[in-house]
């Protein structure tokens, strides 16, 4: 793949209007995005594209392209390893990320990346993630059940939002009564995100990792004294067994395993509630036949992921898809669009329960950075989606319009009204 004589870069954006596209993320963009990733497909699967993320990036859209760059070893996470400084001040997020960089495993290749994951790896193997099932289901059922007799709700703010942040803070640790203040913090954290944001969102970011940090690093001094059976009291053991873990490492990973353990799931339930809303054949068939639901969920995982994009750095020069790129180029997966390209997937656009191979999607990346929680983000959508159209008959969508939030990497509903 490599070739000493790469040349630079270019400059121009071969494809007539596409940085404007992502500068400006309108209401119709962010409502399909998909027509956008075929013209772009069709132009070519491997675009440059100036000023994406302040520094410019190759965005590949088809999905065996896609697959590779996460799959290969020669793209990777630590971008501070191969950007120069003066890259890296046009980046926004990579400098927020910077402080971090050295202490969560997102951002690490191997072998720090090994060794983190494998510390909370166990957590979330498919057999411990299947006892959860029954509890994860008693708690969709009172969430019901709290809103059962209205007749209407919104489908993010009173389910799809409150089930994962429940099941995380549990596996963590954290007090009942301080899941609304981690949703704010939460909610900075993922601004940072966002391919346009600033300066004003990197201060917002360091700002909600100061004062999680501190929540945690409270938390930890209470399970070192009083250890339960949680996630944080596993990792102070193993913190103050010997040196595995720093303690910045330490509070990193636990805010990731916070933020990332609920911001995809609600998602996943959200988009796919909407999916399975505007498509009432193939809601009739997941209520008629429940058994559907786990190839139910890797279809609407397909249809409309929540994780829309992924970044590496190219670690050396690299040819990908007939073009040159250079050592510490930015290049970005287009989730979203490698799960509707037509060449891996028929007919693409249509929902399809019944996809024989919907499980292909990308939705949770793929090689050593594949989601830690895919198991436990499949198994809360089975349980809420079962739970929903079990309960609720004649669920559709009320007289409020869906309202998606302004972000292109995490694809999401901030509200969306519903009747039953």
């Amino acid at each position: 793949m490599t070739d000493s004589n790469v040349p630079a870069s270019p400059l121009s954006d071969p494809g007539p209007g596409l940085a404007g596209s992502f500068a400006t993320l309108g209401d119709e963009f962010l409502a399909d995005p998909y027509a956008l990733y075929e013209r772009m497909r069709r132009t070519d699967p491997v675009l440059w594209v100036p000023g994406f993320f302040g520094l410019g990036a190759w965005l590949v859209t088809g999905h065996a392209l896609a697959s590779t760059v996460l799959r290969c070893k020669h793209f990777g996470r630590e971008g501070d390893k191969v950007l120069p400084p003066e890259k890296l001040a046009l980046c926004p997020q990579e400098a927020a990320a910077l402080a971090d960089r050295r202490r969560s495993m997102l951002f690490h290749d191997p072998p720090d990346h090994t060794r983190l994951r494998a510390l909370v790896s166990r957590a979330f193997t498919p057999s411990t993630v299947q006892e959860l099932r029954p509890h994860i289901a008693e708690i969709a059922e009172d969430l019901l059940d709290a809103v059962e007799g209205q007749g209407h709700m919104d489908l993010i703010r009173d389910f799809a939002f409150p089930l994962p942040v429940i099941v995380i803070a549990e596996l963590l640790g954290i007090p009942p009564e301080d899941r609304d203040r981690i949703q704010g913090w939460s909610s900075d954290l993922i601004s940072v995100l966002n391919p346009l944001a600033g300066a004003d969102e990197a201060a917002r970011v360091q700002q909600a990792v100061f004062a999680l940090d501190e929540y945690l690093g409270a938390i930890v001094e209470e399970r070192r004294r009083v250890p339960r059976a949680d996630l944080i009291s596993e990792l102070t053991r193993v913190h103050d067994a010997g040196d595995q873990l720093s303690t910045m490492e330490l509070l990193s990973t636990c805010r990731l395993l916070l933020t990332a353990g609920h911001e995809t799931t609600v998602h996943l339930i959200g988009n796919g509630m909407l999916a399975l809303l505007t498509h009432p054949a193939a809601q009739d068939m997941l209520s008629v036949e429940p058994e559907l639901l786990p190839q139910a969920v890797e279809e609407l995982l397909r249809y409309d992921s929540p994780a829309q994009l992924a970044m590496r750095y190219a670690l050396e020069d690299e040819f990908l898809g007939g073009h040159a790129m250079r050592r510490g180029d930015l290049v970005v997966p287009l989730l979203g669009a490698a799960n509707r390209d037509p060449e891996h997937f028929p007919a693409p656009d249509e929902l399809d329960l019944l996809r024989g191979n919907a499980h292909d999607h990308l939705s949770f990346g793929a090689g050593i950075h594949y989601c830690l929680g895919a198991p436990l983000a499949r198994l809360e959508g089975q349980v809420a989606i079962g739970a929903l159209l079990r309960r609720l008959p004649r669920l559709a969508l009320g007289d409020g319009q869906p309202v998606w939030r302004k972000n292109l990497v995490l694809r999401g509903l901030s509200s969306l009204p519903v009747t039953f």
